[in-house]
């Protein structure tokens, strides 16, 4: 990588040309303060560059005498699947020219170095393939981006700049040795073409060394690959360039990689967390809406029901009333026809009838008059109009005294995606938290979870399940090696119970807090994903 290192003159020392660049300067000045006084967007916590820089190696060229080996130039790469790591061609050019040398890759996390072969190269973009051959490393995959950024987006270069080796005082012989990637923060200044292939431009500072590492955007994703930088020939800027993703992956497919990509938009963790607040706020508001218009429409019905049946229960009342006065005036009418019949004896049949009706009449119209609707007849009236025409209750979702098979579907809307996670999982739960059967959820906190501490991947995944909800969620903690070293050692500490013994859920919710406690604040992924129950085919 030819960089030609730029020494700007003060202000006033030549006055034909200084005096442009004190312009300039002032400008450029001025154009720094005004976007410090624009808002700004939540960019992605820097641990997403932490952890992309756990895939990016010191590429190394090495040579031997026959009794050692020694380092003739170095790059630096980064990981696309486990074993397999993206370069530059003119990194590795001299070992493909010269069968006796040897490519080495340099770990940043402690782990011990690998050699590696060329499995493919492009000197046309400056683009090379190498992988791992022999021994146990293997490497966290970075994730490509599957969107260009805008002019003017934040990047980060990751990758082992010589000058930094020599401000340390490292010299060839020390870069064998495990060392953090440096990363250095700049800004997108363009993509154009340059060397008939497709560059990005940016402002984010590389040097010797950089050749081969990504450049990321905030969330940690590759943009491109870092080439080459620009002669500044005595001017004030200096503008870097890296092989576009345009180019990355035609030749990833060439030769039969499909890397991790993602196209989304790159959010932090607390833009996803006050869009949750957000969206539970609506459905908060929208709930008091509703419950308000239900009984806005319940009062409605109430007082139509009130009205009709105070009409209905009077009306019934004063009606019975009438009757009764009615047939007590009729009774008394019979009673009187009675009392004149017993003095004649031919009357006697007839007495018998007129006395007999008027004490039917009689009894009636007690009987109307002591069962007139009374004005409890009005609630009563009132309760079961309300309750006329009442939907039926919903039938009951699954949830945590239930069973059943599941389809949970990402919700984008809702998660923080940084690599490329599956659009749908499957998932059977029991009310006991036994999940597909075979995989027992702790119950702590009133949360359903599980932690999962792989030994084949630098990454915590701690998975809980919300039954009533039926929300399944995902932390990922992409974590250092001594991160993971930590929390291996805190998992290798239980056993977990099995599905079906007793308390198990108890048990496990409080044997997973040992590594919950090693992991950080907040996760670099987040994915939560909405899940139905599963309709027979």
């Amino acid at each position: 990588m030819d960089l030609t290192a730029a020494r700007p003159e003060a202000c006033g020392q030549k006055p034909d040309r200084s005096k442009t660049r004190c312009m300039k300067r002032f400008f450029l000045a001025l154009l720094a303060l005004c976007t410090l006084m624009l808002p700004q967007a939540a960019f992605a916590d820097s641990s997403d560059i932490s952890a992309a820089a756990r895939g990016v190696v010191r590429v190394v060229i090495v040579g031997t005498d026959g009794t050692r080996v020694f380092p003739i130039s170095h790059g630096s790469g980064f990981a696309i699947t486990p074993t397999k790591i993206v370069t530059n061609a003119h990194v590795v050019r001299e070992a493909q020219l010269d069968d006796t040398l040897r490519i080495a890759v340099v770990p940043s996390d402690g782990e011990s170095p690998a050699f590696a072969r060329i499995i493919a190269i492009s000197p046309r973009n400056d683009l090379a393939l190498v992988e791992i051959v022999g021994g146990t490393l293997r490497l966290p995959p970075l994730t490509v981006s599957g969107t260009i950024e805008q002019d003017g987006a934040e990047v980060s270069a990751v990758g082992y700049p010589m000058n930094v080796d020599r401000a340390q005082g490292l010299d060839l012989g020390d870069i064998f040795e495990s060392q953090p990637p440096v990363k250095s923060r700049g800004f997108l200044s363009g993509a154009r073409p340059s060397r008939q292939f497709d560059t990005i431009l940016h402002t984010a500072p590389i040097a010797r060394g950089n050749s081969g590492g990504p450049l990321l955007d905030t969330c940690g994703r590759v943009l491109g690959v870092n080439s080459f930088g620009a002669d500044s020939e005595g001017g004030d800027a200096e503008f870097y360039f890296a092989v576009s993703n345009r180019e990355l992956m035609p030749f990833l497919k060439a030769n039969q990689i499909e890397p991790a990509v993602n196209s989304l938009p790159c959010r932090s963790l607390a833009e996803v967390d006050q869009t949750e607040r957000d969206r539970i706020a609506q459905e908060q508001q929208i709930a008091l809406q509703n419950m308000a218009q239900r009984a806005e429409a319940d009062r409605a019905k109430r007082d139509r029901a009130q009205l009709e049946a105070e009409l209905a229960v009077t009306e019934s009342r004063e009606n019975q009333m009438a009757l009764a006065f009615l047939l007590v005036i009729f009774a008394g009418g019979a009673s009187a026809f009675a009392w004149q019949a017993r003095q004649n004896a031919e009357q006697k049949r007839r007495l018998a009838i007129a006395g007999g009706v008027a004490a039917v009449a009689l009894v009636t119209a007690l009987a109307l008059w002591f069962t007139r609707p009374g004005l409890d007849a009005i609630d009563r009236r009132v309760a079961a109009a309300m309750e006329n025409g009442q939907p039926e209750a919903p039938a009951v979702p699954l949830a945590s005294n239930s069973e059943g098979a599941m389809i949970c579907t990402l919700d984008v809307q809702r998660s923080r995606i940084t690599g490329a996670p599956d659009q749908q999982v499957q998932l059977s739960w029991s009310e006991d938290g036994c999940v597909n059967g075979r995989t027992q959820y702790g119950f702590s906190g009133g949360t359903w979870s599980r932690v999962f501490v792989p030994n084949d991947e630098a990454a915590v995944s701690v998975n809980s399940f919300d039954p009533a909800g039926m929300i399944l969620r995902t932390d990922r903690y992409l974590l250092a090696r001594n991160q993971m070293s930590t929390s291996r050692e805190a998992r290798t500490g239980y056993t977990p119970p099995m599905c079906g013994t007793e308390n198990a859920a108890a048990k496990l919710g409080d044997l997973q807090g040992a590594v919950l406690a090693s992991l950080p604040p907040q996760p670099n992924e987040r994915l939560v994903y909405d899940c139905s129950p599963k309709t027979a085919p």
